[in-house]
């Protein structure tokens, strides 16, 4: 499987190459300009793995929620690499590929709530899982509400609680409304942590062996607050 991958929906600005076994990355944090860096980190990674774009199976993006300009900066620049190369592309959440990400670096993690800040005092949410392949799984819908309407499902704390410790929480909504974490009764919240464009093609991996692949042109952002929770056309 060869999956190129980027993600500029937050702060962290990156792209990822993985190519069977082999995984190229490149990721910066900063405030604006993303625009200026995404490209040139695919052509970097592109050179060093010695590889075209018309030789990979897809691309696939965090297609959101975040914020507006990093969304859309994902979508565009996905479209145009497709386009230009003939290739699918993959939308992919930044809430799972966050919840993928804090699944990786914690092994004893069973499920995690995902919760970001999508500011007008309103978070995005979502409550996630680990499959058996130790990819996230959604749990119910992604959300966006105000930080005291953020719930986690009954059965899904039940689960979680026949386990202590791994009720886990993460995200810059818990930075942003630091009550939330007692409010909610996690066991603790994984500080400081963004979706990556590496945790993107991991979860693109599933979705191209499934067929879940789309047109260049259905490269769609996910910004809205209307349509977060369904998301984009042939998103599982």
């Amino acid at each position: 499987m060869r999956i190129l991958a980027i993600d500029t929906a937050t702060e962290s600005c990156s792209a990822a190459l993985l190519l069977d076994e082999r995984v190229l990355q490149r990721q910066q944090l900063l405030e604006r300009g993303a625009a200026d860096l995404i490209l040139p980190m695919v052509a970097e990674l592109l050179t060093e793995a010695d590889v075209r774009l018309a030789m990979l199976d897809a691309i696939a993006f965090g297609r959101g929620p975040g914020a507006f300009t990093g969304v859309r900066l994902a979508a565009s620049v996905t479209q145009g690499l497709a386009f230009g190369a003939r290739l699918k592309v993959v939308p992919v959440s930044d809430l799972e590929a966050l919840a993928q990400r804090a699944l990786d670096d914690a092994r004893a993690i069973e499920r995690v709530l995902v919760c970001t800040d999508a500011r007008m005092n309103e978070v995005y949410w979502g409550c996630f899982e680990r499959r058996a392949d130790g990819l996230a799984r959604t749990w119910g819908e992604e959300r966006v509400t105000r930080p005291d309407e953020v719930t986690i499902p009954a059965p899904w704390r039940a689960a979680s609680e026949a386990v202590p410790g791994r009720l886990v929480g993460v995200g810059s909504g818990f930075t942003a409304y630091p009550r939330l974490r007692d409010e909610l009764g996690l066991d603790r919240v994984l500080e400081g942590l963004f979706p990556r464009a590496i945790e993107v093609a991991r979860l693109a991996v599933r979705e191209v062996a499934a067929g879940r692949i789309l047109s260049a042109e259905q490269a769609l952002p996910v910004y809205s607050r209307d349509d977060v929770a369904r998301g984009p056309p042939g998103t599982s």
